[in-house]
């Protein structure tokens, strides 16, 4: 699936003039009574119906409120390239007319139209986009009254299991909301960067969520049941496509965490871009047993170095990368398990990623704890940014 779920989609409507769904009242055609006997009908019996508890009406006047009380600064976004058109959502990030977007939404745009719910619409221009996020950020000129800034939350406050709620235009379809919980937090997906080695980059602290998007919801909000902005959808992962080959919601979905976006916009609107710290390792995330075991780890969690970018930080600081064979083909042992980074123990290289791109900028300098050889040392690294 390419990573993009903003569509361009004409939707079509059915006329239902001439389709023979008529009612007609025949009362004052039916026949008139003959003077038989007439005979009583039993009145039906009423099936009692249960009343919904207290609970279930207090959240969903607290969904309705919610809706209300953000959709206006909820925009859908129509865009114009040299490859055709394409559709994705944003959300207005304040009075200055700074519309928030996924960079896939608008990579390309020759010509960008910002639609808002009242009916107003407006084009846009680029500010910044940051392709390690997949964030943009656009801009409109749109009176006072258009524009209805969102409220940020705390990313680092959710907890999986909480309710969020999803707002964009999948499919065309303006408006539409949509409610979940978390199911992860923490999550890291290739970037739009592609990094000097081959490959692309990550990007972390991604939450991942079973609300429903689909595409043409990229660039909108993430709520938590409080109507405050905790992420912006970002991808899907699916196995199925509807008739026209797009992806279909399957129940996992990522948004980029509002925390990462509090520090990527507002270096976007100030510099059009946004620097990441870099340390210049490679990691696998997760060790199956018979890899741990052919590594001699002495533990189950951690980052294991399986490579380190020639003159980067993490070569400068002296870490080491795997180099002797294992039974397993490009399983090399003998590189450092980093478990903790500034005294914060991490269980993977997920974690070390989160960690990083939430707290560290480059020129920073961060404390690893390593195992080496049977022995935890601790190590300082100075972080560049990534090239």
């Amino acid at each position: 699936m390419k990573r993009t779920l903003s569509i361009f989609m004409a939707i079509a409507m059915l006329a239902l003039a001439g389709l023979g769904c008529q009612f007609v009242n025949n009362a004052s055609s039916a026949p008139q009574a003959t003077g038989l006997p007439a005979t009583a009908t039993p009145a039906p019996t009423a099936i009692p119906v249960a009343s919904a508890a207290p609970s279930m009406i207090q959240e969903q006047e607290a969904l309705i409120a919610l809706y209300e009380q953000v959709e206006p600064g909820i925009v859908s976004i129509q865009v114009a390239s040299s490859n055709g058109g394409s559709q994705g959502s944003g959300w207005v990030y304040d009075d200055q007319g700074h519309i928030v977007t996924n960079y896939h939404v608008v990579e390309g745009a020759e010509l960008m139209q910002v639609d808002f719910p009242s009916g107003f619409k407006a084009y846009a221009e680029l500010v910044g986009v940051d392709p390690d996020s997949d964030l943009a950020v656009i801009k409109v000129d749109a009176p006072a009254g258009e524009l209805f800034p969102l409220i940020l939350g705390d990313s680092n406050s959710l907890r999986v299991g909480q309710t969020v709620i999803a707002i964009g235009n999948p499919f065309g379809l303006s408006g539409t909301m949509t409610k979940g919980i978390v199911s992860a937090l923490g999550r890291t997906l290739p970037s739009d960067r592609e990094s000097p080695g081959g490959g692309f980059f990550s990007a972390g602290d991604l939450i991942q969520t079973d609300a429903p998007i689909n595409p043409g919801n990229s660039g909108g909000p993430l709520f938590n049941i409080n109507g405050q902005v905790v992420g912006v959808n970002r991808a899907i992962i699916t196995d199925a496509s509807n008739a026209t080959g797009e992806p279909v919601n399957s129940g996992i979905g990522f948004a980029i965490s509002i925390n990462i976006v509090k520090r990527v916009v507002p270096a976007l609107i100030d510099d059009g871009e946004y620097d990441y710290p870099f340390m210049g390792i490679s990691s696998i995330d997760s060790l199956p047993i018979d890899a741990i075991q052919a590594l001699d780890l002495p533990q189950y969690t951690g980052a294991y170095v399986t490579s380190v970018v020639e003159d980067g930080p993490a070569d400068r600081a002296g870490i080491r990368a795997g180099t002797r064979q294992t039974q397993i083909t490009g399983l090399l042992a003998g590189g450092d398990l980093i478990i903790a980074l500034d005294g914060l123990p991490i269980k993977n290289f997920d974690q070390l990623l989160s960690y990083l791109i939430n707290n560290k900028g480059p020129g920073d300098t961060i404390l690893l704890t390593i195992i080496r050889d049977g022995e935890t040392i601790e190590v300082p690294l100075t972080l560049d940014r990534r090239p």
